[in-house]
């Protein structure tokens, strides 16, 4: 059942990548670095035959764009799927995902170091809903510190602070 829905997802990023204009392929990985999203198959798009610019549309600013495609790959692909057979998508071009995670980590430690050191709340601003949830997750386990999001999209806000 997984492996359907895993080859099912490759399916559908495939055809939304030709209805874009870009008939490239679409490899299927598993999570190998990122903990946190332990259970995500990763849904790899193949740069080989992509232009600079293609993959800049892809992605798009500050991630806009591949992040809308996940975010319609998981939910579309897991229309009428019961729970617990419902399967999580990464969508990953050009390396974009692992890099944008150690910005993100490399952030968060800095963060988690200042609020250590001032007792002061602080807040992340311009983060996707994907990325607060993913510090939300790093964070969980520091039995000295808490995390909420806070604010209205589009300007949602991560605060990371004492407990």
């Amino acid at each position: 059942m997984r492996e359907q829905q895993i080859q099912r997802g490759k399916e559908w990023l495939e055809t939304v990548l030709k209805l874009m204009g870009l008939p490239t392929e679409v490899n299927i990985g598993e999570n190998k670095v990122d903990p946190i999203a332990q259970g995500t198959s990763w849904l790899l798009i193949d740069q080989t035959n992509l232009t600079r610019e293609q993959i800049e549309i892809i992605i798009g600013p500050k991630g806009e764009g591949i992040d809308a495609i996940q975010y319609l790959a998981n939910t579309i692909l897991n229309i009428d799927v019961e729970e617990e057979n419902q399967q999580a998508f990464t969508v990953e071009l050009n390396g974009y995902r692992l890099k944008r995670q150690a910005e993100l980590l490399a952030w968060a430690n800095s963060v988690v170091e200042q609020v250590r050191q001032t007792g002061q709340e602080v807040e992340m601003k311009s983060l996707s809903s994907a990325e607060r949830r993913q510090i939300h997750t790093f964070l969980k386990d520091a039995d000295d510190l808490e995390t909420e999001s806070r604010g209205q999209e589009p300007d949602r806000r991560l605060v990371i602070r004492l407990r």
